[in-house]
């Protein structure tokens, strides 16, 4: 079941990029693609497992806890 997943600036709360599709994971890689800003990207616990972040710019994200594990 596909739903919208947001992705949310660490410290203002503000909206980076939202996407509907079936998995967080998913919705990264497509803000990626689509050449989102990330910096500062609430990314906590995320399961980012073989995600391809070729390109991201992930300064200042917060990825605490977040599984990297053979991420691009």
């Amino acid at each position: 079941m596909e739903k919208t997943f947001v992705i949310r600036h660490k410290a203002t709360n503000k909206q980076l990029f939202a996407f509907k599709c079936g998995s967080f994971k998913l919705c990264v890689e497509i803000a990626v693609v689509f050449g989102a800003d990330l910096t500062w990207a609430d990314l906590t616990g995320a399961d980012l497992t073989r995600a391809n972040l070729t390109g991201a710019d992930l300064t200042r994200a917060d990825l605490t806890r977040a599984d990297l594990t053979r991420a691009d």
